[in-house]
This record gives structure tokens, C-alpha cells and sequence, in this order.
């Protein structure tokens, strides 16, 4: 009778889980498939799916039953999901995902098998499969271009004594070198970073050891980005484009192999001996199992149901007056789609988009930045589109510039640049919100210009200028 009545209150709990998890799977699925997120987290997710089939493979569990613990960590993952819910932010409520991750390892005895998997470790290589990477660079991209700037400005000026370092932006030999966002070394550090995390699934370390080591490796990738800005930069201060895809791309995998090689070779922490588990013990008596089970199910409906209130919708702002016509070409206001128009009522913010004959422009304002701006790449790669980028320059206006293919074959050239309110202006989404984030410019608007590849440049630039000109940029 005991059996059965356990086998329902880990029966309930497991459907209490699966039900909070539902929402966080299905988002987590999509940015796997869409292109818009830029995530290769469905490898993380394979190779996860690995190791827990390699070690429940390996040999029976040969320590106790753990499975009390599983209480405490369903509630934690329900915390965790009441706030994503409630502010309206999916990859805090996919963070969930990553306790479950931990109380399922620590139910099946992974750390207990011949094989034996950390399930603590286990849930931090779960966090790559969310998409990471464009979260870091909005976030924290522009303090790792100044840290990468930095260090590539030390590394070159016993070189080439002529140097000018100028934040982010680097003046040698009459060239001018910008750390943009893609050379932050984003992409990089989580890579190495994830590397370093599936080596502590394995060898399960001592906490301050691993913590350690994190740091360690952390601070290498951040050096070793800066020597491939620096290679990047002597070489185009000596006349090798080495801004050619085939020579960027070697000397991007060089640096990086670099960096991982010493983390493969040399990481090897001692195994933590085996301790009382973190979580206590819970042991429900018998008479509270069913009533455990529907406060379990309650709850999960509660927080599935919980009312959306997100904290970072923008504040009102005033639309940008568009120009009636530029360079002879009349406005054609383009309408947004419904996601749009959805999305901008729920969180705040304003948006347009108009055509002057095959040339566009699309505003966005918003006192959210870290909501609402994005790269022109995110939205083009959810539409279907190829998307390069071309680089960045600074007159008349700070500007990335990006190329895009559509499905159709036809190529555009898509400028942005990001203005605030107060004045401030830059070429990447990165300094906006950074901006954002420490207190100052708390308006916001991007411009993007958007040109046939085709279009002359001169025409281009005569374009650009009459809408920078319209809008009193």
C-alpha cells in the first residue's frame, strides 16, 4: 500500500511538472528551428540526451534513494517559473527547465551509476541550449568590445607606436578598426565556457575549484580575443585584407583552437567526494501524499494561468514624424503584421515602416531598449533571409551595415544606427542597452535605411542623408 500510495505522489508531482514545462519546451523548441535566434542549442541538447543514455547504460545506481529531493526542486522550478510568467520574459521561465534537468538526474542516481554524471553540472550545460548568444552580446556585448579593445590596444602599441585607441575603435596607419559587436567574442567565451561546463558534468569538481577554473578560462578567452582582433588589425595595417571571408574565418578557428586547447588538455579537477546532498531530505508521511499532490497540480495551474505583468514595457513615446517624399519618390506607410501590432501593444513602444519607391525605412522608438531593439539580422533571419555583415562606419552616423538575400534572390543593403533622445548615438545595439542599463539615455530609436544592392553609391548615400535630414539627425 505504501508503494502505491508514493507511486501517486511522484506520479502527481511529475504531472505538475510536465505542466509547467509545456510553455518553456515549446519556446525552447522554436528557437532551436528559428533562424531569428541564432541557437545552436539543440547540439547541447543532443549531446545531453547522450550522456544521460551513456550513463543510465553504464550500471545499476549504487547509493540511496534520493528521490525526496525532488519535492524541494519542483518547488524551486515553480518559483522560477511564476516570475517568468508573470513578467513576461521566456527565457527566464525556460530557466525552470534547467532545475528539472537537475531533479530528474538526481532521481534517476546519475552521480551514483559506473558512468557518473554531476546533476548539478548537468543543469548548468542544460543552460546552453537556451539561445545565449544574442542575449550576451545585447547585454553584455559592448563591455566585452571595450575589454576586447583594451587588450588588442596593449598587444599593438609596442608594434605599431602610431596607435590611436578611442574606445572601441582602433587607428592605425591611417585605417580605421572598430571592435563591433561580432568581434565582442560572445560566441567565443560561451563556447569555452560551455566547454568547461561539460568537462565538470564529467570529472564532478569541487565547487570553488570548478568556480575557479571558470574564471581562469574566462579570462583566457577574453586575452585570446583580443589577439585575434589584434592579428586582424596588424594584418590590414600591413595590407593583407584580412577581412576576407576564408582569412577571417582561419584566423577566428585558429585563435579559438588556441584557446581550447590548453582547457582540453590541462583541466583535469579531482572529483568532490561524496558529501550529503545540498538539498535536504524531505519525507512526507503517508496521510499528506494525496494532499501534496493536489497542492502540487494547484499550484502548477496557478502559474500557468498567472497574469502577464511585464516590468520592462516602454513608456509612452511620441511617434517620429515621416517625411512625406524623398529624393522625388512619394511615402507609401507600410502596415505591420499582426505579431507586430501584438506585440507593440503588449509592450509599449512604437514602430513604423514606410516605402519611397524601392527604397524603405523602418523607425522603432522605445523607452525598453533591451525589449524592443535588435540587430536588423534577427528579424531578416526569421524572415527567410540571408543575412552578412558588412562593417561599420561612422559618417554621417554610427552605422552597421548588413547585407540580405531574400528567398526571391533578391540582395539589399540594410543600414541601422541607433539615436537616443538625449544624443547619443551608435552603431550597435549592444551600447544602447548597456546605456540603458546603467541609468542614462532612456529613449531610444533605430533607423534602418534600406536600399537595393544594386542602387548606385552615391544614390545610396544621397538617400541615407535625405532621411537622416528628414528626421533631424
Amino acid at each position: 500500500m505504501e508503494q502505491k500510495h508514493d507511486t501517486l505522489l511522484w506520479a502527481g508531482l511529475a504531472a505538475a511538472s510536465a505542466l509547467l514545462a509545456v510553455d518553456p519546451i515549446q519556446w525552447l523548441l522554436q528557437s532551436w528551428h528559428d533562424p531569428s535566434y541564432q541557437s545552436d542549442g539543440g547540439w547541447y541538447g543532443i549531446l545531453i540526451a547522450g550522456l544521460v543514455g551513456l550513463s543510465l547504460c553504464s550500471s545499476p545506481p549504487g547509493g540511496p534513494d534520493r528521490r525526496a529531493q525532488v519535492l524541494g526542486l519542483f518547488l524551486a522550478a515553480a518559483s522560477i517559473r511564476l516570475v517568468g510568467q508573470v513578467l513576461a520574459i521566456n527565457i527566464l521561465s525556460a530557466l525552470a527547465l534547467a532545475v528539472d534537468v537537475f531533479a530528474l538526474a538526481a532521481f534517476l542516481r546519475l552521480d551514483q551509476r559506473r558512468f557518473a554524471l554531476s546533476p548539478f553540472w548537468l543543469a548548468v550545460l542544460f543552460l546552453f541550449c537556451l539561445p545565449l548568444g544574442p542575449i550576451l552580446e545585447r547585454v553584455a556585448g559592448f563591455p566585452l568590445q571595450m575589454v576586447s579593445a583594451h587588450a588588442a590596444c596593449a598587444m599593438l602599441t609596442p608594434i605599431f607606436p602610431d596607435l590611436v585607441c578611442e574606445g572601441v575603435r582602433l587607428r592605425l596607419n591611417g585605417l580605421d578598426v572598430l571592435v563591433d559587436l561580432p568581434c565582442s567574442g560572445a560566441s567565443g567565451l560561451l563556447l569555452l565556457v560551455s566547454l568547461w561546463a561539460f568537462l565538470n558534468v564529467i570529472y564532478r569538481p569541487v565547487f570553488a575549484q570548478a568556480l575557479l577554473g571558470g574564471v581562469v578560462i574566462g579570462c583566457a578567452t577574453i586575452l585570446g580575443n583580443g589577439l585575434r582582433i589584434t592579428l586582424l588589425a596588424a594584418g590590414l595595417a600591413q595590407g593583407i585584407d584580412t577581412m576576407a571571408p576564408m582569412l577571417h574565418t582561419a584566423i577566428g578557428l585558429g585563435t579559438l583552437a588556441l584557446m581550447t586547447l590548453p582547457v582540453v588538455l590541462l583541466y583535469r579537477p579531482p572529483a568532490a567526494s561524496p558529501r550529503r546532498p545540498l538539498i535536504p531530505m524531505l519525507s512526507l508521511p503517508r496521510a499528506l501524499h494525496v494532499p501534496a499532490l493536489l497542492l502540487s497540480l494547484g499550484l502548477a495551474l496557478a502559474v500557468v494561468n498567472a497574469p502577464r505583468k511585464p516590468l520592462d514595457r516602454s513608456a509612452p513615446v511620441t511617434q517620429a514624424e515621416l517625411p512625406g517624399q524623398l529624393l522625388g519618390h512619394r511615402a507609401q506607410p507600410v502596415a505591420l503584421s499582426e505579431t507586430e501590432r501584438s506585440y507593440f501593444a503588449t509592450y509599449g513602444g512604437t514602430a513604423q515602416k514606410a516605402q519611397f519607391g524601392p527604397m524603405g525605412v523602418n523607425l522603432v522608438r522605445t523607452a525598453s531598449p533591451l525589449r524592443h531593439l535588435h540587430s536588423p539580422a534577427t528579424c531578416l533571419l526569421g524572415l527567410g533571409y540571408s543575412v552578412r555583415f558588412l562593417g561599420t562606419r561612422f559618417e554621417p552616423l554610427p552605422t552597421s551595415v548588413y547585407e540580405a538575400t531574400a528567398p526571391d534572390g533578391s540582395v539589399w543593403t540594410v543600414a541601422v544606427s541607433f539615436v537616443s533622445q538625449d544624443g547619443a548615438r551608435t552603431a550597435g545595439v549592444g551600447e544602447a542597452v548597456w546605456s540603458w542599463l546603467r541609468g542614462s539615455s532612456r529613449v531610444w530609436q533605430s533607423i534602418q535605411r534600406i536600399t537595393p544592392k544594386s542602387m548606385p553609391d552615391a544614390e545610396r548615400a544621397a538617400y541615407e542623408a535625405a532621411v537622416l535630414t528628414a528626421l533631424d539627425l
